[in-house]
Protein backbone atom coordinates (compact mmCIF):
# COMPACT_ATOMS: atom_id res chain seq x y z
CA UNK A 1 0.00 0.00 0.00
CA UNK A 2 1.44 3.26 -1.10
CA UNK A 3 -0.98 5.67 0.13
CA UNK A 4 0.52 8.69 1.63
CA UNK A 5 0.74 9.84 5.48
CA UNK A 6 -1.78 12.35 5.11
CA UNK A 7 -4.33 9.84 2.95
CA UNK A 8 -3.90 7.02 5.46
CA UNK A 9 -4.83 8.94 8.01
CA UNK A 10 -7.63 10.89 6.34
CA UNK A 11 -9.18 7.72 6.05
CA UNK A 12 -8.09 5.53 9.04
CA UNK A 13 -9.49 8.61 11.05
CA UNK A 14 -13.41 7.86 9.76
CA UNK A 15 -13.38 6.08 13.57
CA UNK A 16 -10.47 8.50 15.39
CA UNK A 17 -11.69 9.78 19.15
CA UNK A 18 -11.29 13.26 18.59
CA UNK A 19 -13.22 14.85 21.00
CA UNK A 20 -14.58 17.87 19.30
CA UNK A 21 -17.51 16.11 17.76
CA UNK A 22 -21.06 17.63 16.79
CA UNK A 23 -24.47 16.66 16.19
CA UNK A 24 -25.80 17.17 12.56
CA UNK A 25 -29.47 17.00 12.87
CA UNK A 26 -31.55 14.53 9.86
CA UNK A 27 -32.85 16.99 7.50
CA UNK A 28 -35.77 15.63 5.61
CA UNK A 29 -36.25 12.66 7.69
CA UNK A 30 -38.83 11.86 10.52
CA UNK A 31 -38.25 12.43 13.53
CA UNK A 32 -35.77 9.55 14.99
CA UNK A 33 -34.44 9.49 19.06
CA UNK A 34 -31.14 7.98 19.56
CA UNK A 35 -32.67 6.66 23.14
CA UNK A 36 -32.29 3.01 23.08
CA UNK A 37 -36.02 2.25 23.50
CA UNK A 38 -36.00 2.48 19.65
CA UNK A 39 -38.62 -0.07 18.73
CA UNK A 40 -40.41 -2.42 21.06
CA UNK A 41 -38.88 -5.37 23.09
CA UNK A 42 -41.87 -7.81 21.66
CA UNK A 43 -40.45 -7.56 17.94
CA UNK A 44 -36.84 -8.34 19.09
CA UNK A 45 -33.71 -6.40 20.65
CA UNK A 46 -30.25 -5.65 18.22
CA UNK A 47 -26.90 -4.62 19.72
CA UNK A 48 -24.68 -2.25 18.09
CA UNK A 49 -21.04 -2.54 18.74
CA UNK A 50 -18.25 -0.60 16.98
CA UNK A 51 -16.54 2.79 16.99
CA UNK A 52 -17.01 6.47 16.20
CA UNK A 53 -19.06 5.80 13.20
CA UNK A 54 -21.82 3.20 14.92
CA UNK A 55 -22.14 6.01 17.53
CA UNK A 56 -22.97 8.94 14.65
CA UNK A 57 -20.48 11.32 15.58
CA UNK A 58 -19.66 14.95 13.86
CA UNK A 59 -16.98 17.42 14.30
CA UNK A 60 -17.43 20.53 16.80
CA UNK A 61 -17.02 23.10 14.18
CA UNK A 62 -20.43 21.75 12.16
CA UNK A 63 -23.60 23.15 12.67
CA UNK A 64 -25.37 22.80 15.13
CA UNK A 65 -23.08 22.97 18.21
CA UNK A 66 -22.44 19.70 19.92
CA UNK A 67 -23.76 18.46 23.14
CA UNK A 68 -21.18 15.93 24.47
CA UNK A 69 -23.14 15.50 27.61
CA UNK A 70 -26.12 14.06 25.67
CA UNK A 71 -25.76 10.88 24.09
CA UNK A 72 -28.99 10.93 22.76
CA UNK A 73 -28.17 13.85 20.56
CA UNK A 74 -25.97 11.45 18.47
CA UNK A 75 -27.48 9.49 15.53
CA UNK A 76 -25.40 6.30 13.66
CA UNK A 77 -26.79 3.89 11.35
CA UNK A 78 -27.95 1.27 14.21
CA UNK A 79 -30.28 4.13 15.32
CA UNK A 80 -31.79 4.53 11.50
CA UNK A 81 -31.52 0.38 11.31
CA UNK A 82 -33.73 0.05 14.83
CA UNK A 83 -36.29 2.05 13.09
CA UNK A 84 -36.62 0.64 10.04
CA UNK A 85 -36.42 -2.86 11.97
CA UNK A 86 -39.00 -1.63 15.13
CA UNK A 87 -36.62 -3.03 16.77
CA UNK A 88 -35.33 -1.98 20.34
CA UNK A 89 -31.49 -0.74 20.05
CA UNK A 90 -28.71 -0.50 22.27
CA UNK A 91 -25.98 0.83 21.26
CA UNK A 92 -22.39 -0.24 23.13
CA UNK A 93 -20.57 1.86 20.23
CA UNK A 94 -17.06 3.48 22.02
CA UNK A 95 -15.22 6.91 19.48
CA UNK A 96 -11.59 5.62 19.17
CA UNK A 97 -12.63 1.40 19.72
CA UNK A 98 -10.03 -0.40 18.31
CA UNK A 99 -10.40 -4.15 18.01
CA UNK A 100 -8.04 -5.08 21.11
CA UNK A 101 -9.22 -2.30 23.23
CA UNK A 102 -12.90 -3.77 22.28
CA UNK A 103 -11.61 -6.74 24.18
CA UNK A 104 -9.11 -6.06 26.64
CA UNK A 105 -9.51 -3.75 29.49
CA UNK A 106 -7.01 -1.17 29.29
CA UNK A 107 -5.40 -1.80 26.23
CA UNK A 108 -4.18 1.25 23.41
CA UNK A 109 -7.25 2.76 21.72
CA UNK A 110 -7.63 5.80 19.38
CA UNK A 111 -9.97 7.45 21.94
CA UNK A 112 -12.34 5.45 23.50
CA UNK A 113 -10.56 5.47 26.80
CA UNK A 114 -7.10 6.49 26.14
CA UNK A 115 -5.34 8.45 23.28
CA UNK A 116 -1.70 7.66 22.17
CA UNK A 117 0.19 10.59 24.58
CA UNK A 118 -2.80 10.66 26.75
CA UNK A 119 -4.78 8.56 29.05
CA UNK A 120 -8.02 10.23 28.80
CA UNK A 121 -10.22 9.35 25.54
CA UNK A 122 -13.77 10.35 24.94
CA UNK A 123 -15.71 7.48 26.83
CA UNK A 124 -13.74 9.15 30.38
CA UNK A 125 -15.38 12.45 29.62
CA UNK A 126 -18.41 11.94 28.25
CA UNK A 127 -21.33 9.52 28.16
CA UNK A 128 -21.88 6.57 26.01
CA UNK A 129 -25.12 5.42 24.75
CA UNK A 130 -25.01 2.56 26.72
CA UNK A 131 -23.66 2.67 30.41
CA UNK A 132 -21.52 0.20 31.44
CA UNK A 133 -17.71 -0.34 33.08
CA UNK A 134 -15.36 -2.98 31.67
CA UNK A 135 -14.95 -3.40 28.23
CA UNK A 136 -17.32 -3.26 25.10
CA UNK A 137 -17.58 -6.90 25.00
CA UNK A 138 -18.13 -7.80 28.26
CA UNK A 139 -20.76 -5.29 28.42
CA UNK A 140 -22.24 -7.27 25.08
CA UNK A 141 -21.24 -10.79 26.71
CA UNK A 142 -24.10 -9.75 29.59
CA UNK A 143 -26.61 -7.94 27.23
CA UNK A 144 -27.01 -11.08 24.96
CA UNK A 145 -26.95 -13.46 28.14
CA UNK A 146 -29.96 -11.26 29.23
CA UNK A 147 -31.74 -10.59 26.29
CA UNK A 148 -32.50 -13.60 24.92
CA UNK A 149 -34.95 -12.16 22.12
CA UNK A 150 -31.77 -10.44 20.48
CA UNK A 151 -32.25 -10.46 17.13
CA UNK A 152 -29.26 -8.72 15.49
CA UNK A 153 -25.90 -7.91 16.45
CA UNK A 154 -23.38 -5.40 14.06
CA UNK A 155 -20.10 -5.01 14.60
CA UNK A 156 -18.55 -1.73 13.14
CA UNK A 157 -14.44 -1.73 14.03
CA UNK A 158 -10.94 -1.78 12.92
CA UNK A 159 -10.29 1.18 11.03
CA UNK A 160 -8.98 2.41 14.06
CA UNK A 161 -6.44 -0.64 14.51
CA UNK A 162 -4.81 0.62 11.43
CA UNK A 163 -5.03 4.73 12.38
CA UNK A 164 -3.62 3.48 15.44
CA UNK A 165 -0.87 1.97 14.01
CA UNK A 166 0.26 4.99 11.70
CA UNK A 167 -0.20 7.23 14.13
CA UNK A 168 2.89 4.81 16.79
CA UNK A 169 5.17 4.02 13.70
CA UNK A 170 7.85 6.07 11.93
CA UNK A 171 6.96 5.39 8.29
CA UNK A 172 2.64 5.62 9.09
CA UNK A 173 2.21 1.74 9.05
CA UNK A 174 3.45 1.37 5.45
CA UNK A 175 5.11 -1.62 6.15
CA UNK A 176 4.39 -5.30 4.93
CA UNK A 177 5.45 -5.93 8.13
CA UNK A 178 3.23 -3.69 10.15
CA UNK A 179 0.33 -3.79 8.00
CA UNK A 180 0.33 -7.60 7.94
CA UNK A 181 0.18 -7.27 12.07
CA UNK A 182 -3.02 -5.24 11.77
CA UNK A 183 -4.57 -7.70 9.42
CA UNK A 184 -3.87 -10.27 11.86
CA UNK A 185 -4.81 -7.91 14.84
CA UNK A 186 -8.42 -7.45 13.72
CA UNK A 187 -8.96 -10.70 12.27
CA UNK A 188 -7.87 -12.79 15.93
CA UNK A 189 -10.04 -9.94 17.38
CA UNK A 190 -13.12 -10.45 15.47
CA UNK A 191 -12.15 -14.52 15.40
CA UNK A 192 -12.85 -13.79 19.56
CA UNK A 193 -15.57 -11.98 19.17
CA UNK A 194 -17.54 -14.06 17.37
CA UNK A 195 -16.28 -17.04 19.75
CA UNK A 196 -17.56 -15.11 22.81
CA UNK A 197 -20.62 -14.00 21.72
CA UNK A 198 -21.79 -17.30 20.08
CA UNK A 199 -20.71 -18.21 23.45
CA UNK A 200 -23.18 -16.70 24.99
CA UNK A 201 -26.37 -18.73 23.53
CA UNK A 202 -26.86 -15.99 20.40
CA UNK A 203 -27.30 -18.08 17.37
CA UNK A 204 -28.85 -15.23 15.14
CA UNK A 205 -27.22 -13.06 12.79
CA UNK A 206 -23.84 -11.10 13.35
CA UNK A 207 -23.13 -8.55 10.71
CA UNK A 208 -19.35 -6.69 10.14
CA UNK A 209 -19.75 -3.70 8.35
CA UNK A 210 -17.20 -2.80 6.20
CA UNK A 211 -15.81 1.16 5.45
CA UNK A 212 -16.83 3.49 2.58
CA UNK A 213 -13.56 5.79 0.69
CA UNK A 214 -13.21 9.35 1.42
CA UNK A 215 -12.91 8.99 -2.63
CA UNK A 216 -13.99 6.55 -5.34
CA UNK A 217 -11.21 7.96 -7.38
CA UNK A 218 -8.30 8.27 -5.61
CA UNK A 219 -6.31 5.40 -5.87
CA UNK A 220 -4.55 5.89 -2.42
CA UNK A 221 -7.98 6.00 -0.55
CA UNK A 222 -8.91 3.13 -2.49
CA UNK A 223 -5.96 0.83 -1.84
CA UNK A 224 -6.58 1.84 1.99
CA UNK A 225 -10.32 0.93 1.85
CA UNK A 226 -9.25 -2.41 -0.04
CA UNK A 227 -6.65 -3.75 2.55
CA UNK A 228 -8.87 -3.11 5.41
CA UNK A 229 -12.23 -3.85 4.14
CA UNK A 230 -10.69 -7.21 2.52
CA UNK A 231 -9.76 -8.27 6.29
CA UNK A 232 -12.64 -7.82 7.48
CA UNK A 233 -14.42 -9.80 4.70
CA UNK A 234 -11.99 -12.80 5.45
CA UNK A 235 -12.84 -12.62 9.35
CA UNK A 236 -16.14 -12.26 8.53
CA UNK A 237 -16.77 -15.29 5.97
CA UNK A 238 -14.52 -17.52 8.17
CA UNK A 239 -16.33 -17.40 11.26
CA UNK A 240 -20.09 -17.92 9.55
CA UNK A 241 -20.50 -13.75 9.77
CA UNK A 242 -22.58 -11.42 7.24
CA UNK A 243 -21.16 -8.73 5.42
CA UNK A 244 -22.43 -5.65 4.71
CA UNK A 245 -20.93 -3.70 2.07
CA UNK A 246 -20.34 -0.55 3.51
CA UNK A 247 -18.10 0.33 0.76
CA UNK A 248 -20.45 -0.33 -2.09
CA UNK A 249 -23.52 1.68 -0.03
CA UNK A 250 -21.23 5.02 -1.07
CA UNK A 251 -19.77 4.00 -4.74
CA UNK A 252 -23.47 3.59 -5.77
CA UNK A 253 -24.68 7.48 -5.28
CA UNK A 254 -21.11 9.17 -5.24
CA UNK A 255 -20.42 7.27 -8.96
CA UNK A 256 -23.05 10.51 -9.97
CA UNK A 257 -20.93 12.91 -8.08
CA UNK A 258 -17.51 12.02 -10.29
CA UNK A 259 -16.69 9.21 -7.23
CA UNK A 260 -16.82 11.64 -4.75
CA UNK A 261 -19.09 11.26 -1.52
CA UNK A 262 -18.43 14.62 -0.13
CA UNK A 263 -20.43 16.07 -3.43
CA UNK A 264 -22.86 13.28 -3.34
CA UNK A 265 -23.93 14.66 0.55
CA UNK A 266 -22.78 11.33 2.17
CA UNK A 267 -20.00 12.93 4.74
CA UNK A 268 -20.44 15.68 6.84
CA UNK A 269 -20.30 19.01 5.33
CA UNK A 270 -18.58 21.94 6.75
CA UNK A 271 -18.87 25.51 7.02
CA UNK A 272 -16.42 26.21 4.28
CA UNK A 273 -17.53 23.94 1.79
CA UNK A 274 -15.42 20.51 2.68
CA UNK A 275 -16.34 17.57 4.76
CA UNK A 276 -15.42 15.89 7.41
CA UNK A 277 -14.52 11.81 7.21
CA UNK A 278 -17.98 11.23 9.20
CA UNK A 279 -21.11 9.93 7.27
CA UNK A 280 -23.77 12.58 7.09
CA UNK A 281 -27.55 11.27 8.09
CA UNK A 282 -27.69 10.45 4.15
CA UNK A 283 -24.83 8.13 4.39
CA UNK A 284 -26.04 6.82 7.74
CA UNK A 285 -28.80 5.81 6.44
CA UNK A 286 -27.17 4.31 3.70
CA UNK A 287 -24.86 2.13 6.25
CA UNK A 288 -28.49 1.12 7.50
CA UNK A 289 -29.74 -0.19 4.20
CA UNK A 290 -26.53 -1.98 3.27
CA UNK A 291 -27.20 -4.17 6.92
CA UNK A 292 -30.87 -4.45 6.16
CA UNK A 293 -29.99 -5.60 2.15
CA UNK A 294 -27.35 -7.98 4.29
CA UNK A 295 -29.96 -9.91 6.12
CA UNK A 296 -32.57 -9.37 3.66
CA UNK A 297 -35.00 -7.46 5.96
Amino acid sequence: MRATPSAVRRLLALTAAVFLFAVVAAVGAAPISADPVTGTDANGTYLALGDSVAFGFVPAEAVPAPNYHDAHSFLGYPEFLAQQLNERVTNASCPGETSTSMLVAGAPSNGCENLPGSPTGYRTLFPLHAEYQGTQMEYALHYLAAHKHTRLVTIGVGANDLFLCAETTQDGCRSPLELLGVATGISTNLTTMFEEIRGTGYQGPIVVLTYYSLSYTDPAQLQTAGFLDSVLESATSLNGGIVADGFDAFARPSAAFVGDPCAAGLLIKLPDGTCNIHPSPAGQRLLAAAIAEAIGA
